[in-house]
């Protein structure tokens, strides 16, 4: 049989509750269809294996991340530790281009760091002269404050929340 009829015997089924069909061939059509859906799974990135960009003064922007943020350098050797993250959620999201989220319209990106304690990492960005604009509403998936970088990159900062314990 072919796919596209299996697809819409299969529709129908589910929405019949699978009364159209006898239940042995909704059996087979599913494990068929089970098949065809891992046949055609497609090979996805894992993560984020680098951030590279431009900067007026590079070595004084990658020092300043190491500084204020503990972004590790980029390895120099095989022995040195590169910047290892905590597994968790990242956001990916194009913005029109007339968006005034990201402050400067000449900027092209934004990033975003997850914290584990916003008001602790405010409070270190501030001692050093950083100033953190902090975002007053909690929202359902945290909270956030905004820092520029040196050369005026945004920065967005992420304190997830907990997710719910289950009772």
């Amino acid at each position: 049989m072919n796919k596209q009829r299996r697809e819409v015997l299969a529709t129908l089924a589910a929405a019949a509750g699978s009364t159209l069909l006898p239940a042995s061939f909704a059996v087979a059509e599913q494990a068929s269809a089970t098949t065809d859906a891992t046949a055609a799974a497609k090979e996805k990135v894992t993560g984020i294996g680098g951030f590279f960009f431009r900067a007026h003064d590079p070595k004084a922007l990658e020092q300043w991340y190491l500084e204020h943020l503990g972004i590790n350098l980029v390895p120099k050797s095989y022995s040195d530790t590169p910047w290892t993250q905590q597994a968790g959620p990242t956001a990916f999201s194009p913005f029109p281009e007339t968006t005034k989220y990201f402050g400067d319209p000449g900027k092209q990106w934004m990033l975003n760091f997850r914290v584990a304690n916003l008001d602790r990492m405010v409070a270190q960005l501030a001692a050093a002269g950083i100033t953190a604009k902090v975002d007053p509403e909690t929202y359902p998936n945290g909270r956030f404050a905004r820092i520029h970088d040196p050369e005026g990159n945004p920065i967005e900062l992420w304190q997830p929340m907990d997710p719910p314990r289950k009772k």
